[in-house]
């Protein structure tokens, strides 16, 4: 087991993402912000996992950098850049927040009220996704939002994207993106289309398991993982037909998040109410990285870029592999004890971040890869 530092926080929390790093850095990253929910005064907070000293085996609890009250749950969290901090809000706003490192302050620097609403009240926003300047914003009033940063209104609506409730979105290419629902649908848009309609829709056959979270290989855009309500991991690849390529007992409860490695795709990473948080390492049998396989070609993306439109499609990734012969699938609970809703993590290096329901914020900086 990996050393784990465990830090009380005293409110629930509901995100945590690390800071990013610069493509071309060597070091591991050492800020990580976090959102709050169903406490009397939710916060966005930013902390450190800065080395005091020369201690090289230094794993202290992370250090409290600054904090900002935020208005209602924090529903999603993430940096648009390294000192900009965007938050989706149950009151159904949308904020850009930003972390001055010469004062450790935080500061709203932008705003948008009300951009999910019903008819007679808000509606939470329930997740957000980056592609600095674009912000795409996904709500429980079934709603899609192209937000600019520096534009004060709303760029672009679809209006009746969906008829339950979005639970997250994520970027495929920097025009298409795809959204999962509470009735197990997973949709794709391209905002090159004038039209309300999704270019396709994905679904498990029969089963309307509602799916919470997405997130896209770092590498091959054409390859999601989805989780949801039945705590299953789903893997898709969205050129093939319009059902999951695999599914895998994972859970006992809803999975709240999953997360690929942003450099090292083969482990993945999800987290759930059961209060677990798994690390999924995907092996095969060959040498080569599995992301290799099949094409000399690949680009390497950190996670706050998109993959061009061009990567070459002949790449083989392990996790699209059925060929049960040629690989392993290995799993590890990461978390000391299983206590209450793990809501959220992040990975980032060798650095993993997750924040719980117990008021608790876990980090180590020690995950194998």
């Amino acid at each position: 087991m990996e050393y784990i530092n465990a830090k009380f926080v005293s409110q629930k929390i509901s995100k945590t993402r690390w800071r990013p790093i610069s493509s071309t850095s060597l070091q591991q990253p050492e800020v990580f912000a976090t959102g709050s929910w169903d406490n009397e005064d939710n916060k966005v907070s930013i902390w450190s996992v800065a080395e005091q000293g020369m201690q090289d085996d230094y794993e202290g609890d992370p250090q409290l950098l600054c904090e900002y009250k935020h208005d209602g749950d924090v529903m999603d969290l993430q940096f648009l850049d390294q000192e900009r901090i965007v938050t989706a809000s149950s009151t159904g706003s949308v904020t850009i927040f930003r972390h001055y490192q010469n004062s450790q302050t935080l500061s709203v620097n932008q705003r948008w009220e009300r951009a999910h609403y019903h008819s007679c009240d808000n509606a939470p926003c329930t997740g957000v996704v980056c592609n600095s300047p674009e912000i795409v914003t996904v709500g429980e009033d079934g709603r899609i939002n192209l937000l600019r940063v520096d534009h004060k209104g709303i760029v672009r609506t679809i209006d009746n994207a969906d008829s339950s409730t979005i639970h997250a979105v994520t970027f495929l290419r920097t025009t298409e993106i795809l959204t999962v629902n509470s009735i197990g649908h997973l949709k794709m848009w391209d905002f090159r289309q004038q039209g309300n309609e999704p270019s396709q829709i994905l679904s498990l056959t029969g089963d309307r398991v509602p799916l919470h979270c997405v997130d896209r290989h770092p590498n091959q855009q054409h390859i999601v993982a989805t989780g949801g309500q039945d705590g299953m991991l789903c893997i898709w690849d969205v050129r093939q037909g319009n059902m999951p390529y695999s599914l895998m007992e994972a859970h006992s409860a809803e999975m709240w998040e999953v997360h690929f490695h942003p450099s090292s795709p083969d482990h993945l990473f999800t987290c759930s109410e059961d209060g677990s948080l798994w690390h999924w390492e995907n092996y095969t049998t060959t040498d080569t990285p599995s992301f290799l396989q099949g094409g000399r070609n690949t680009t390497i993306m950190s996670r706050s870029t998109i993959a061009p439109a061009s990567i070459n499609h002949s790449l083989i990734s392990s996790w699209l592999t059925s060929d049960s012969s040629k690989g392993r699938l290995e799993t590890t609970n990461m978390l000391p004890s299983q206590t209450m809703s793990v809501n959220s993590l992040d990975v980032l290096g060798q650095c993993l971040v997750c924040g719980t329901d117990g008021e608790a914020i876990y980090v180590t900086k020690q995950v194998p890869m």
